[in-house]
């Protein structure tokens, strides 16, 4: 397959608290507390260079407070940023507490992501595209919806794959389950977690809940954490991957937006789905020994 990865997505700007196993009420408690680029969807842009692909192209829309340190980052990491700033508004942040196992929780404000208009949009971002991958943090919000949309409708019109990534449980229940996959019709690939997956179907096993949502998209990536993941096609799972080995996990924070880098990159350069998800479960497992949701930059300090 020929042509680049056009992601539509989320800058946001992280910040990474790792504690001890209590965090104490009202208080003090000690935390390594980082300064990270963050968000899904430029994760994701990240994680497909690192994972070899070569042409990755990034919208979203960040405030005039750190767009500048923003796209440094992007082309550092090989990106090709198009990005939106905001003057009203500032760009996301999220802290991201993480305990002693690497487990997160987040604490979002959204800034300027989902501010994201139709404006910032236009159908010749698609030029030269193979594939369109959107967040789906950009559901959530009326104005970055429809711009969702629109980048979904063009890519159709093109015979552009397209895939979603329902990228927060959280959200996803204020929005509504049977609202996001109407929303998502006609998507070719939705990248659900084991959470997301149950939450979508109300199927307790995520194999099963895989199995009825590659009935109503056309195919379907489970990720399941330390157990790897799984492929579900036409109502049924055809593929089982372990995830890769991880020497000491440090963060979880973006592991999913890493598998979805690695998976699309693999996607792009030929690979079957069992290899392109075997290629994801390996960006993954990277992802969790790193701090903060990116590869590491060059000159980086953990």
């Amino acid at each position: 397959m020929t042509g680049g990865l056009l992601v539509v997505g989320d800058v946001v700007t992280d910040v990474v608290a790792r504690h001890g196993p209590t965090l104490l009420h009202g208080t003090d408690t000690a935390a390594r507390i980082r300064t990270r680029a963050g968000g899904a969807g430029a994760n994701v842009a990240c994680w497909a260079v690192r994972s070899g692909c070569h042409d990755v192209r990034l919208v979203a829309r960040v405030g005039a407070d750190s767009a500048d340190w923003h796209r440094d980052r992007l082309r550092r990491a090989g990106v090709r940023d198009l990005l939106a700033v905001d003057d009203e508004a500032p760009t996301g942040t999220v802290v991201a507490l993480v305990d002693p196992s690497a487990e997160r929780t987040f604490l979002t404000d959204s800034g300027a992501v989902l501010r994201l208009s139709p404006e910032d949009w236009s159908p010749a971002m698609l030029d030269g595209i193979a594939h369109l991958h959107l967040s789906g943090y950009l559901l959530f919000a009326t104005t970055s919806r429809a711009t969702a949309l629109l980048a979904l409708r063009e890519a159709g019109r093109r015979n552009i794959p397209v895939s979603i990534d329902p990228a927060s449980a959280g959200f996803l229940t204020e929005l509504g389950f049977d609202r996001f996959l109407a929303l998502t019709e006609g998507a070719d690939l939705l990248l659900p977690n084991a959470d997301e997956a149950r939450l979508l179907t109300g199927l307790p096993e995520p194999a099963d809940a895989a199995a009825k949502l590659s009935l109503l998209v056309r195919q379907v990536v489970v990720t399941l954490g330390e157990g790897g993941a799984l492929l579900a096609t036409a109502g049924m799972v055809t593929a089982r991957v372990p995830a890769g080995a991880v020497p000491a996990a440090v963060d979880s924070t973006g592991a999913g937006d890493a598998f979805t880098g690695g998976f699309l990159a693999a996607r792009l350069a030929g690979a079957d789905d069992t290899s392109a998800v075997a290629a994801g479960c390996r960006a993954g497992a990277e992802a969790v020994t790193t701090v903060g949701g990116r590869p590491p930059l060059p000159g980086h300090r953990p």
